[in-house]
């Protein structure tokens, strides 16, 4: 039975038994002992993606009290649910978005710190997902970028809609009507400047 370990775009925590591109975590959030989440869904303001594996070093998944190991469908997934790049494991993918947060929210020497706290403030209304009014149209959205219309998550790529599923995209016909911005503000601006995530292989097919 697979564990409740993998985020949503709206940064929800489900069990599925699909995998994903990327690890995350945001503090320790499981019991150790019967690995199943505590009642809250982050500790720290630090919410960080990344590398499944690293120099050869896989972790084990909730089996101690760490960080618990969150998992995500693909980074623009883990960016949409309000994380961003870890500057140990993914340092010159966290450089290239701090850069790009630099030029697109007009900053400059940007702590992880600073972005956490932004972040933070983007990312949750009240305990539960903040979403934000969407002030362009979808096709000029930069590839990377999240919407929600009702229950459902979709990507643009290439200024088209995908909907999002825990296997995959799926392409769609229709485009949502009056959605709302799942990728939090700053972190879409990082996204129009330059800085562009690792998508899933069925976004680009």
């Amino acid at each position: 039975m697979p564990l409740q370990n993998r985020v949503t775009p709206t940064g929800d925590i489900i069990a599925t038994p699909h995998r994903g591109m990327f690890t995350g975590n945001r503090g320790i959030i499981h019991d150790p002992a019967t690995k199943t989440l505590l009642t809250k869904r982050w500790s720290s303001p630090a919410w960080i993606t990344c590398l499944c594996e690293f120099r050869g070093w896989r972790r084990p998944v909730m089996a101690r009290r760490s960080w618990t190991e969150l998992f995500f469908l693909d980074e623009a997934t883990a960016l949409a649910a309000g994380h961003r790049p870890c500057f140990f494991c993914r340092r010159d993918d966290a450089s290239r978005f701090r850069a790009a947060w630099e030029r697109g929210n007009d900053a400059s020497k940007v702590s992880a710190k600073a972005m956490d706290a932004q972040l933070h403030q983007e990312r949750l209304d009240h305990g539960r997902k903040r979403l934000h009014a969407l002030q362009v149209l979808l096709a000029d959205l930069p590839d990377g970028a999240m919407v929600q219309q009702g229950e459902q998550s979709y990507l643009i790529a290439k200024g088209r809609p995908l909907l999002w599923s825990p296997a995959g995209y799926v392409r769609t016909e229709r485009e949502p009507e009056s959605p709302m911005l799942l990728t939090p503000p700053s972190t879409l601006r990082a996204l129009s400047a330059g800085y562009r995530p690792a998508l899933h292989p069925t976004a680009l097919d």
